[in-house]
Protein backbone atom coordinates (compact mmCIF):
# COMPACT_ATOMS: atom_id res chain seq x y z
CA UNK A 1 0.00 0.00 0.00
CA UNK A 2 2.76 2.47 0.86
CA UNK A 3 4.29 1.88 -2.56
CA UNK A 4 0.99 2.74 -4.22
CA UNK A 5 0.71 5.88 -2.09
CA UNK A 6 4.13 6.96 -3.36
CA UNK A 7 2.81 6.82 -6.92
CA UNK A 8 0.15 9.30 -5.80
CA UNK A 9 2.83 11.59 -4.32
CA UNK A 10 1.77 10.70 -0.79
CA UNK A 11 4.86 9.87 1.26
CA UNK A 12 4.37 8.14 4.61
CA UNK A 13 6.41 5.78 6.73
CA UNK A 14 5.42 2.12 6.07
CA UNK A 15 4.83 1.61 9.80
CA UNK A 16 2.43 4.56 9.84
CA UNK A 17 0.52 3.10 6.90
CA UNK A 18 0.36 -0.28 8.64
CA UNK A 19 -0.92 1.27 11.87
CA UNK A 20 -3.70 3.13 10.03
CA UNK A 21 -4.67 0.03 8.08
CA UNK A 22 -4.91 -1.96 11.32
CA UNK A 23 -7.09 0.75 12.88
CA UNK A 24 -9.63 0.58 10.06
CA UNK A 25 -9.35 -3.20 9.51
CA UNK A 26 -7.86 -2.81 6.04
CA UNK A 27 -5.14 -5.43 6.29
CA UNK A 28 -4.81 -7.85 3.39
CA UNK A 29 -5.54 -11.51 3.92
CA UNK A 30 -2.63 -13.87 4.56
CA UNK A 31 -2.12 -16.48 1.87
CA UNK A 32 -2.56 -19.97 3.24
CA UNK A 33 0.28 -22.43 2.88
CA UNK A 34 -0.62 -25.03 0.28
CA UNK A 35 -0.53 -28.76 0.96
CA UNK A 36 1.32 -30.34 -1.94
CA UNK A 37 0.19 -33.60 -3.51
CA UNK A 38 1.92 -35.64 -6.19
CA UNK A 39 -0.73 -37.15 -8.44
CA UNK A 40 -0.82 -38.94 -11.77
CA UNK A 41 1.63 -41.15 -13.61
CA UNK A 42 4.67 -39.81 -15.37
CA UNK A 43 4.40 -40.19 -19.16
CA UNK A 44 7.02 -37.93 -20.75
CA UNK A 45 9.72 -36.23 -18.73
CA UNK A 46 11.86 -33.18 -19.52
CA UNK A 47 15.01 -31.99 -17.77
CA UNK A 48 14.66 -29.32 -15.09
CA UNK A 49 16.42 -26.58 -17.06
CA UNK A 50 15.00 -23.76 -14.95
CA UNK A 51 16.53 -25.23 -11.79
CA UNK A 52 14.78 -22.66 -9.55
CA UNK A 53 16.55 -19.74 -11.22
CA UNK A 54 13.46 -17.54 -11.07
CA UNK A 55 14.87 -14.53 -12.91
CA UNK A 56 15.40 -13.55 -16.52
CA UNK A 57 17.45 -10.75 -18.05
CA UNK A 58 14.89 -9.94 -20.75
CA UNK A 59 11.23 -10.57 -21.56
CA UNK A 60 10.01 -13.82 -23.09
CA UNK A 61 13.06 -15.85 -22.24
CA UNK A 62 11.75 -17.83 -19.26
CA UNK A 63 8.07 -18.64 -18.87
CA UNK A 64 6.44 -20.76 -16.18
CA UNK A 65 3.06 -22.36 -16.63
CA UNK A 66 0.54 -24.28 -14.58
CA UNK A 67 -3.19 -24.74 -14.16
CA UNK A 68 -5.42 -24.44 -11.12
CA UNK A 69 -9.09 -24.58 -10.25
CA UNK A 70 -11.69 -22.05 -9.13
CA UNK A 71 -14.73 -23.26 -7.18
CA UNK A 72 -18.02 -21.75 -8.32
CA UNK A 73 -21.69 -22.41 -7.65
CA UNK A 74 -21.87 -24.18 -11.02
CA UNK A 75 -18.84 -26.37 -10.45
CA UNK A 76 -15.08 -26.09 -10.97
CA UNK A 77 -13.58 -23.67 -13.48
CA UNK A 78 -10.03 -24.51 -14.54
CA UNK A 79 -7.48 -21.77 -15.16
CA UNK A 80 -4.33 -22.22 -17.22
CA UNK A 81 -1.77 -19.41 -17.34
CA UNK A 82 1.75 -18.49 -18.45
CA UNK A 83 3.88 -16.10 -16.38
CA UNK A 84 7.04 -14.36 -17.57
CA UNK A 85 9.86 -14.45 -15.02
CA UNK A 86 11.37 -11.21 -16.33
CA UNK A 87 8.62 -9.00 -14.92
CA UNK A 88 6.20 -11.60 -13.44
CA UNK A 89 3.49 -10.50 -15.86
CA UNK A 90 0.78 -12.90 -16.98
CA UNK A 91 1.50 -13.35 -20.67
CA UNK A 92 -1.60 -15.41 -21.44
CA UNK A 93 -4.37 -17.33 -19.71
CA UNK A 94 -7.34 -19.49 -20.61
CA UNK A 95 -10.23 -20.95 -18.63
CA UNK A 96 -12.38 -24.01 -19.19
CA UNK A 97 -14.90 -26.22 -17.46
CA UNK A 98 -12.75 -29.31 -18.08
CA UNK A 99 -9.10 -29.95 -17.27
CA UNK A 100 -7.80 -30.96 -20.68
CA UNK A 101 -4.63 -30.88 -22.74
CA UNK A 102 -6.36 -28.49 -25.14
CA UNK A 103 -6.71 -25.88 -22.39
CA UNK A 104 -2.94 -25.85 -21.95
CA UNK A 105 -2.25 -25.88 -25.69
CA UNK A 106 -4.63 -22.97 -26.30
CA UNK A 107 -2.83 -20.98 -23.59
CA UNK A 108 0.50 -21.49 -25.36
CA UNK A 109 -1.00 -20.55 -28.72
CA UNK A 110 -2.44 -17.35 -27.24
CA UNK A 111 0.88 -16.41 -25.63
CA UNK A 112 2.78 -16.91 -28.88
CA UNK A 113 0.16 -15.02 -30.85
CA UNK A 114 0.28 -12.04 -28.47
CA UNK A 115 4.05 -11.88 -28.14
CA UNK A 116 4.80 -12.71 -31.80
CA UNK A 117 8.33 -11.58 -32.73
CA UNK A 118 9.16 -10.44 -29.20
CA UNK A 119 9.80 -14.00 -28.06
CA UNK A 120 13.47 -14.71 -27.39
CA UNK A 121 15.31 -17.16 -29.62
CA UNK A 122 15.86 -19.47 -26.64
CA UNK A 123 12.54 -19.57 -24.79
CA UNK A 124 12.13 -21.99 -21.90
CA UNK A 125 8.65 -23.02 -20.77
CA UNK A 126 8.71 -24.61 -17.33
CA UNK A 127 5.90 -26.75 -15.93
CA UNK A 128 5.23 -29.44 -13.37
CA UNK A 129 4.68 -33.09 -14.28
CA UNK A 130 0.94 -32.79 -14.86
CA UNK A 131 -0.53 -35.03 -17.55
CA UNK A 132 -1.08 -32.07 -19.89
CA UNK A 133 2.64 -31.29 -19.96
CA UNK A 134 3.75 -34.88 -20.46
CA UNK A 135 1.48 -35.43 -23.45
CA UNK A 136 2.55 -35.95 -27.04
CA UNK A 137 0.44 -32.96 -28.11
CA UNK A 138 2.35 -30.69 -25.72
CA UNK A 139 5.65 -31.96 -27.08
CA UNK A 140 4.52 -31.41 -30.67
CA UNK A 141 3.34 -27.85 -30.03
CA UNK A 142 6.46 -26.74 -28.19
CA UNK A 143 8.59 -28.18 -30.98
CA UNK A 144 6.52 -26.37 -33.59
CA UNK A 145 7.08 -23.03 -31.84
CA UNK A 146 10.73 -23.68 -31.07
CA UNK A 147 10.07 -23.66 -27.32
CA UNK A 148 12.35 -25.62 -25.00
CA UNK A 149 10.31 -27.45 -22.34
CA UNK A 150 11.56 -27.61 -18.76
CA UNK A 151 9.94 -29.65 -16.02
CA UNK A 152 9.95 -29.82 -12.23
CA UNK A 153 11.52 -32.82 -10.61
CA UNK A 154 9.24 -35.46 -9.15
CA UNK A 155 8.28 -34.60 -5.58
CA UNK A 156 9.71 -31.07 -5.84
CA UNK A 157 6.71 -28.73 -6.21
CA UNK A 158 8.80 -25.69 -5.32
CA UNK A 159 10.60 -26.11 -8.65
CA UNK A 160 7.55 -24.37 -10.11
CA UNK A 161 6.95 -22.05 -7.17
CA UNK A 162 6.53 -18.90 -9.28
CA UNK A 163 3.54 -20.35 -11.11
CA UNK A 164 1.93 -21.51 -7.88
CA UNK A 165 2.70 -18.15 -6.29
CA UNK A 166 0.46 -16.36 -8.77
CA UNK A 167 -2.47 -18.68 -8.13
CA UNK A 168 -2.05 -18.09 -4.41
CA UNK A 169 -2.13 -14.32 -4.93
CA UNK A 170 -5.16 -14.50 -7.22
CA UNK A 171 -7.18 -16.66 -4.87
CA UNK A 172 -6.27 -14.74 -1.71
CA UNK A 173 -6.79 -11.25 -3.09
CA UNK A 174 -9.75 -11.99 -5.34
CA UNK A 175 -11.50 -15.38 -5.36
CA UNK A 176 -11.62 -16.10 -1.61
CA UNK A 177 -13.15 -12.68 -0.94
CA UNK A 178 -16.24 -13.46 -2.97
CA UNK A 179 -16.96 -16.97 -4.17
CA UNK A 180 -18.32 -16.72 -7.72
CA UNK A 181 -21.78 -18.15 -8.25
CA UNK A 182 -21.37 -18.95 -11.95
CA UNK A 183 -18.66 -19.70 -14.50
CA UNK A 184 -19.41 -16.35 -16.12
CA UNK A 185 -18.90 -14.48 -12.86
CA UNK A 186 -15.65 -16.33 -12.20
CA UNK A 187 -14.36 -15.45 -15.66
CA UNK A 188 -15.19 -11.78 -15.12
CA UNK A 189 -13.40 -11.80 -11.77
CA UNK A 190 -10.32 -13.43 -13.30
CA UNK A 191 -10.27 -10.99 -16.22
CA UNK A 192 -10.51 -7.96 -13.91
CA UNK A 193 -7.92 -9.24 -11.48
CA UNK A 194 -5.31 -10.19 -14.09
CA UNK A 195 -5.71 -6.76 -15.70
CA UNK A 196 -5.24 -5.18 -12.26
CA UNK A 197 -2.27 -7.44 -11.53
CA UNK A 198 -0.48 -6.64 -14.79
CA UNK A 199 -1.27 -2.92 -14.98
CA UNK A 200 -1.80 -1.63 -11.43
CA UNK A 201 -0.47 -3.95 -8.73
CA UNK A 202 2.96 -2.69 -7.66
CA UNK A 203 5.53 -5.38 -6.88
CA UNK A 204 7.62 -4.92 -3.77
CA UNK A 205 10.86 -6.15 -5.37
CA UNK A 206 10.74 -3.80 -8.36
CA UNK A 207 8.64 -0.92 -7.06
CA UNK A 208 6.58 -0.93 -10.25
CA UNK A 209 3.84 -2.89 -11.98
CA UNK A 210 4.72 -5.86 -14.22
CA UNK A 211 3.79 -4.11 -17.47
CA UNK A 212 5.51 -0.86 -16.46
CA UNK A 213 8.72 -2.84 -16.15
CA UNK A 214 8.01 -4.70 -19.39
CA UNK A 215 7.32 -1.57 -21.42
CA UNK A 216 10.43 0.17 -20.13
CA UNK A 217 12.67 -2.57 -21.54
Amino acid sequence: MWLWLKTQNIFRNPKTVLRIMKKYDLLSEIRRRRKWLQMGQQVYKYRNLLNREFHADRPNRKWVTDNSYIHTGQGILYLSMIRDLYDNSIVAYKTGTHQTVHLVLDTIRLAMQQEKKRVAVELQLHSDQGFQYTSQAYFNLTQAYGITPSMSRKGNPYDNAMAENFFSILKTECIYRHKPATFSEANEMIDRYIYFYNHERIQLKTGETPLARRLST
